[in-house]
């Protein structure tokens, strides 16, 4: 294994360009920027495919493609084209392959698997499914594939019948404790299950059945083996209780439960993490959660169990971080793995027998995908707050740059500098951050506007990455404040538990402890405040304007504040059990998080809400609420809805029109500030 530790900063910025460049970003500049994701070398070690997302302003698209880079960094070429996704690109073992999901060509824009020879050719779709696959896995000898397929629910079917036919559709019947899911819609049925798929006659053949749904499958190094994930029970939607199990790779197997703890065994909306085999075949490693009434709060475990069956033993018992992506090393004595740590993400070797974590790829920076060839070659995908995520060879003493995305562009636009904070709140507890300067000249002594943008979740962290939100309002003359209160990952359970069911109570003094420290610095005007942000962050918002008067401009997207409102009306019903407990039982706590509406008349700052149509995961309903209550009270505010989209909005010409509306919303209300 190459073992790379300490980067500085500095070694994966380095400037390519002389000249300094002078423009500042405006609003359609992201399309500009290339998102560059889940790196993947080929066998041989010879090239690694990768995944592209461009956007296309005139056709109101986002199309992935998959690009193929020489180990030796010369000329990257694209793979595929068009306007479809192409996405998870896998290698056969072999190198003779690769496969890939996706879109194209399919009727409801369904994932199906594609293949592309590796010695040139067209790409061939091998696998149809009505549902479309949405996952995959190669077998060790190249001539089979392991798919997820989700059961075609005969409802579905009949609602997709009369829409073609122009008749009224059949009502949905709803039976489901957990009933919505954002982009999923209505669950009213439709299991995932795992197929087997010969590559030599492209026949699939079920492998899984039953009332829950089975993911994220790994093969055994001897091809007869399938590891997955599930929950079971009378009623899987009521637990977290992921675990995992094996079934022999042939039809009318039987599974055998391998994990049996109460709590969530590789919990795939969680961590998206399969459990990984040991080369040698002994050992089954996977992620591990606490106890389930700490939900995402808590940070998980590395645990490795006989493959056989046995005891687990957790190997991470002192790290108190989140761990992803589990890989083992060649030799079967150790594991890689990314762990988030305080504001960054590096890549950790873990050692089987109990050793110290070592860090493999560290310094000031985000890894978010890492690929380790037979061969010993290891890539990463990684990103600083100056450069976008880009495709690196991780070598012996450096990162070396295969990708070059977004040289060209970055090359034209002068970036905010961004620093690193770390401040007390008012109970004394220790905060850390980021703050990005502005990228416009001021004149000396003259405190610019700041915003303060509090980060969704709120079980995530910002971390030393390039934001292009940051540095647009940057770039418009703000200070942009980005604190990581508590609630946030990446410095253990204790303080992320610090949040725990006390919504808008320690992370709104820890968001205006980073105010505050900005103020005393020198960097932000205290009269010319802003702030705002999405999902968590636009609850943030709602809390921190029902708190104080100090901000004169606020935008709050995808939020809620009346949290009753929430209860089975969204996604989150394990979530608001395990944490709040339930309304009838425990209505104190629900009145407490709801302060931003049940005292909606504390609220004096101009305020904008935006929200998707669709979104089922913080619904619409919740920013209507906010904004009624406003406009009622003669608080300025308006309400911008985004036809169909989601939770995340997608559509390129409304993610411009948000940026636009940001800008202008901070420039109208907060006095002096950027037009």
């Amino acid at each position: 294994m190459r073992i790379v530790i300490g980067f500085s900063l500095a070694l994966a910025t380095t400037a390519l360009f002389a000249t300094e460049p002078t423009r500042l970003l405006q609003p359609a500049d992201f399309a500009a920027i290339r998102t560059v994701s889940d790196p993947q070398i080929s066998p041989d070690g010879s090239v690694v495919a990768y995944v592209v997302k461009t956007v296309d302003l005139a056709k109101d698209k986002q199309p992935t493609n998959l690009w193929l880079v020489p180990w030796d960094g010369s000329a990257s070429r694209a793979l595929t084209f068009g306007d479809d996704g192409h996405s998870h690109p896998r290698w056969s073992p072999d190198g003779r392959w690769l496969a890939f999901l996706s879109s194209r060509g399919d009727e409801h824009e369904n994932d199906q698997l594609w293949l592309l020879p590796r010695a040139g050719g067209e790409a061939e779709q091998i696998a149809t499914a009505k549902t479309g696959v949405e996952d995959f896995a190669w077998a060790p000898d190249s001539k089979r594939l392991v798919l997820v397929v989700r059961d075609l629910d005969p409802r579905d079917e009949a609602a997709q019948q009369a829409e073609k036919d122009k008749k009224t559709p059949p009502p949905l019947v709803i039976e489901r404790y957990q009933f919505k899911q954002d982009i999923a819609g209505y669950l009213t049925g439709g299991c995932a299950h795992l197929q087997l798929l010969d590559l030599a006659t492209r026949k699939t053949t079920p492998l899984t059945a039953g009332k829950h749904d089975d993911l994220l499958p790994a093969w055994s190094p001897n091809g007869r083996e399938i590891a997955f994930v599930t929950k079971r029970g009378d009623d899987p939607d009521r637990t977290e209780n992921w675990d995992i199990y094996v079934i022999a790779a042939e039809p009318g197997a039987k599974e055998r439960q391998l994990t049996t703890s109460p709590e969530a065994d590789a919990h795939p909306d969680w961590w998206e993490s399969a459990p990984a085999w040991s080369p040698d075949g002994q050992w089954i490693a996977y992620l591990h959660g606490a106890d389930q009434k700490q939900i995402e709060y808590a940070s998980n475990t590395l645990a490795v169990i006989p493959a056989a069956g046995g005891t687990a033993r957790v190997i991470t018992t002192t790290l108190d971080r989140n761990l992803r992506q589990p890989r083992w090393s060649l030799d079967s004595k150790s594991l890689l793995s990314l762990v988030e740590d305080d504001g960054a993400q590096h890549l950790l070797r873990v050692p089987l027998d109990g050793g110290a974590p070592e860090r493999v790829v560290a310094g000031r920076r985000k890894v978010d995908g890492f690929s380790l060839s037979p061969t010993g070659h290891l890539a990463v995908e990684a990103s600083t707050p100056e450069k976008p995520h880009e495709i690196f060879a991780a070598e012996p003493t450096r990162l070396r740059a295969l990708t070059h995305e977004n040289d060209a562009f970055l090359a034209q636009v002068r970036l905010g500098a961004t620093d690193e904070t770390n401040f007390k709140s008012a109970d004394g507890t220790e905060v850390h951050g980021f703050l990005v300067h502005p990228a416009t000249a001021r004149a000396s002594g003259v405190e610019p506007p700041a915003l303060l943008r509090p980060h969704g979740g709120p079980q995530s962290q910002y971390a030393a990455e390039f934001s292009f939100e940051a540095q647009l309002f940057a770039a418009h003359g703000y200070t942009v404040i980005l604190p990581n209160p508590r609630g946030s990952t990446g410095r253990g359970t204790v303080y992320a538990m610090g949040l725990h069911a006390a919504w808008g109570s320690v992370d709104v003094r820890d968001d205006l402890a980073a105010v505050d420290d900005a103020v005393a610095r020198g960097l932000a005007n205290p009269e010319r405040l802003g702030v705002g942000g999405w999902s968590y962050g636009g609850m943030s918002t709602n809390y921190l304007i029902a708190s104080t008067t100090r901000f004169k401009a606020a935008t709050s997207g995808a939020s809620i504040s009346n949290v009753l409102a929430g209860y089975g009306t969204d996604e989150y019903i394990r979530d608001y059990e395990n944490e709040l407990g339930s309304p009838w039982k425990n209505p104190a706590a629900w009145s407490r998080v709801s302060y931003p509406f049940l005292h909606a008349d504390r609220i004096k700052t101009p305020t904008l809400f935006l929200c998707g149509q669709s979104d089922f995961n913080v619904p619409l309903l919740n920013s209507e609420q906010m904004y009624q209550a406003l406009r009622t009270l003669g608080v300025p505010t308006q309400l911008v809805i985004y036809p169909g989209q989601f939770h995340g909005l997608t559509k390129p010409s409304y993610l411009l029109d948000r940026y636009q509306r940001y800008l202008a919303w901070y420039a109208k209300w907060l006095p002096g500030a950027a037009k």
